[in-house]
């Protein structure tokens, strides 16, 4: 141990109650600067603005400037949709809902313009705010045959089987707000073009601050809202089921679910690996030392995110679980170490046997951490911002972690005072003797089974893919699962797809809002969109001239005919219906599509594919449109995670074993290090390939902690095997290390593989699978490390 460290070392231990004193004063400190720290699992937190998609989709989204809404589904339990009961309570329900402050109205079927059932054509005299069954109190019958069919309300407002309709629930945009996303917007335009200038930058920050305290307050109001609508739809219950959609419902319900989970599972694994550690070390002294190591370790680095403005979204939020593995581990080998001390110099002093604790930990510990950021620092190449702020996230946890644990267990120990010699070493003993064995008995079928393990993990990386369906994050059994599938498949879709189509050159006339060859090629395109496996309900200016169409006795309108009913139309209204679809001064139209997620089978990225291909069978070229909307943002940053992850692995092997030859300064010992990591990480993939997992937001950080669990047990084991070799041969110097740090690498994996295990019982799919994937994780890094990395060692004889 250098001097430094050993000055620390006596200082904490001359010292424990001021060092402790001070230690509690930074984490009051900063768990006061926690209260900042956030969970934000809202869509947007998922895209970097700096992405052309995300910039495109923006400016889609600004030019058309489609309305914030939500829907309530209404599927009458004892009645049908069609009967006076269901429209009193569409009634009812429209009331209450148009009273929360920032709804600025609620469409439902008794609301909305029913040409049909007024039996009246079109005019310049037509008002379609009088043709509602709140004004001319339509008969059911009239209201069944004038939504037959219907080209915009069917799949948006009543479904196909006409069994459960629905109330859309407009916002009011903030204005404040909405002038700063369009400055911002306008800026973020100009990247597609270039670089953006020094100015430019700093423009957009300050636009960015002062849209901060307002996003942060609309968040709080929504989340609200969501609150209250679910209040006023409660009463309706007993005689209806009501399900609420929406991305800012599913933000909502991803933020309450998650938080439910930190706080349920959290109090579940610490009772877990309380009493693991009990029954392990037979000692009260460690169960409290590591429960106060890892809660002052989450408390530093809540506080700093909080400090920082890091936010935890559906990426990043199980950093807690996470750095509650590595001050674990970190804990757990200082005890071992201790005890190791105390067996053999039982008469030395608490100070003494702390101060070799720390001389022989301190630095494995440090190498532990710097190469398991390696690991998290392969999240940095993703060039995806969240997933770079969840990498930077877990490279601080890691260093809070080691700083954590080398500064409060040495001084709680001082404190604590010797604990007196215990005897045996419980299951841990034969456990490691037989891997020991396993490893100098039969190395030839250790390698072999490492091989064929590694070559079925690599066959099994083929069939990795990459999918995201925010439906499935729930459990079949939980209500928002039930929700938002049952608006998914029964209301037209959940996810927004775009194709915004710009008007050729040659198709423009000045005297015409649209030609007919234009309208004539839209509905081509509609109905290639339509006839997508998984696509839902698509509206664009075609679904509003087929309704002219069916009011004009089955006529089409011709252009001036179109023309005139577009001019016809009052301003707010003309707004209202095709604003959403059709923008003139740019000459584009959007077609708004919606896709059904829980679609069995769907391939997302094969569904642009065909989109695009049938589009050019059509002849409408790249450049005449674009897709956007969340559908293509997600499958854009999907495959890009997917690429990054899959071939930055190669990088981060090779980064790995450049730190292994820069801490063990041997080339032939930075090879053998590396195996086990390797195997590690890609039997972890190559499990998720098997079992058909596959890689989304949740799981594609899975192969950092992989190789971060695997590269922690490395560090430890040939730290501690350099030190037996001095003295003994490579087979005593492996069960020498096997008896210490591999009780050490055991005790870890038993506790924290248990104790995430319990995550199986979660709601919540990710983390279901997060807690298989993290415990299966521990499994094969124990393994590896105690029969492989033996084997290796013996077999080189490296010292």
């Amino acid at each position: 141990m250098p001097n430094t460290d050993r000055g620390i070392a006596a200082l904490i231990v001359a010292r424990p109650l001021s060092v402790l004193l001070a230690f509690l004063a930074l984490v009051v400190a900063l768990g006061w600067q926690a209260r900042h720290f956030e969970i934000d699992a809202s869509a947007d937190t998922l895209l970097s603005d700096d992405n052309e998609h995300f910039i495109r989709s923006q400016v889609i989204q600004r030019r058309f400037a489609p309305q914030e809404f939500l829907l309530v589904a209404y599927k009458p339990r004892s009645h049908p949709v069609m009967s006076q009961e269901t429209l009193a309570d569409l009634a009812a329900l429209s009331k209450a809902l148009s009273e929360i402050d920032r709804v600025a109205s609620v469409r439902s079927l008794v609301n909305v313009p029913l040409f049909m059932a007024a039996g009246s054509g079109l005019s310049p005299d037509t008002d379609p705010n009088a043709l509602t069954i709140e004004q001319r109190g339509f008969s059911v019958d009239a209201v069944r045959s004038a939504l037959e069919d219907h080209p915009i309300y069917e799949g948006l407002l009543i479904n196909r089987d006409h069994t459960a309709t629905a109330l859309q629930v407009l916002f009011a945009p903030n204005a404040e707000l909405e002038r700063l996303r369009a400055q911002m917007v306008e800026i973020q335009r100009q990247r597609l073009d270039g670089d953006l200038s020094d100015e430019q930058h700093a423009e957009l920050a300050r636009l960015e601050r002062a849209a901060a305290p307002l996003e942060k307050r609309l968040d709080e109001t929504r989340h609200e809202e969501i609150e209250r609508i679910r209040a006023i739809v409660a009463p309706f219950e007993d005689d209806a089921e009501l399900f609420l959609g929406g991305a800012h419902v599913l933000g909502f319900q991803l933020i309450d679910i998650i938080t439910t989970d930190l706080v349920l599972f959290g109090a579940a694994i610490a009772a877990m690996i309380c009493l693991l550690l009990l029954l392990l070390f037979r000692s009260w002294r460690w169960v409290l030392v590591p429960l106060l190591c890892c809660a002052a370790g989450v408390a530093l680095s809540t506080g700093l995110f909080g400090l920082l403005s890091l936010k935890a979204t559906v990426i990043s939020a199980n950093f807690v679980a996470l750095q509650l593995i590595l001050t674990l581990a970190i804990v757990i080998h200082l005890i071992v170490q201790y005890r190791e001390e105390v067996s053999a110099d039982a008469q030395a002093s608490q100070a003494i046997l702390v101060q070799r604790t720390l001389a022989a930990k301190a630095l494995p510990c440090l190498y532990a951490g710097l190469t398991t950021s390696v690991g998290f620092a392969s999240l940095l190449l993703s060039g995806i911002q969240p997933v770079v702020a969840f990498g930077w996230m877990m490279i601080v946890a890691v260093f809070v972690a080691i700083a954590t644990s080398l500064i409060l267990f040495p001084a709680l120990m001082t404190l604590f005072g010797k604990e007196r010699t215990r005897n045996g070493d419980g299951v841990a003993r034969p456990v490691v003797n037989g891997l020991a064995a396993l490893a100098q008995r039969m190395p030839a079928m250790v390698g072999g089974v490492s091989l064929l393990i590694a070559g079925a993990a690599g066959a099994g990386l083929a069939f990795l893919s990459v999918e995201n369906s925010f439906i499935n994050y729930f459990a079949d059994s939980t209500k928002v699962h039930r929700e938002l599938s049952f608006i998914d498949q029964e209301l037209g879709g959940t996810t927004a797809l775009d194709v915004s189509y710009t008007i050729p050159v040659a198709e423009r006339h000045e005297d015409l809002i649209m030609k007919a060859e234009t309208v004539q090629r839209l509905q081509r395109m509609q109905r290639a969109l339509e006839q997508q496996k998984g696509m839902g309900t698509v509206l664009s200016v075609v679904n509003f001239t087929e309704l002219a169409r069916r009011v004009n006795d089955d006529r089409p309108l011709t252009e001036y005919e179109l023309t005139a009913l577009y001019w016809m139309l009052e301003d707010a209204l003309r707004d209202d219906l095709l604003g959403a679809f059709f923008a003139p001064e740019h000459e584009q139209v959007r077609l708004s599509a919606r896709v059904q997620d829980t679609t069995p089978g769907l391939d997302r990225g094969a569904l642009l594919d065909d989109i695009r291909a049938d589009f050019e069978a059509l002849g409408v070229s790249g450049a005449q449109y674009q897709l956007t909307g969340l559908f293509v943002l997600y499958q854009d940053l999907l495959d890009r995670l997917f690429r990054s992850q899959i071939l930055t692995l190669g990088v981060v092997y090779v980064a790995l074993f450049f730190a292994f030859c820069a801490i063990f300064r041997s080339l032939s010992l930075a090879l053998i290090a590396l195996a086990p990591n390797v195997l590690s990480t890609i039997s972890i993939l190559g499990f998720m390939g098997w079992a058909g997992i596959p890689l989304d937001f949740m799981t594609i950080t899975i192969a950092a902690i992989a190789m971060g669990i695997a590269v922690d047990d490395t560090i430890h084991y040939i730290h501690r095997y350099r030190a037996e070799r001095r003295q003994q041969t490579p087979r005593e110097a492996m069960q020498g290390t096997h008896r210490s740090v591999g009780q050490a690498l055991l005790y870890t994996s038993v506790v924290v593989a248990a104790g995430f295990s319990l995550l199986m019982f979660s709601e919540f799919v990710p983390s279901v699978i997060f807690g298989l994937l993290t415990a299966l994780a521990m499994v094969v890094a124990l393994v590896a490390n105690l029969t492989l990395l033996g084997v290796l060692l013996i077999k080189t004889g490296v010292r």
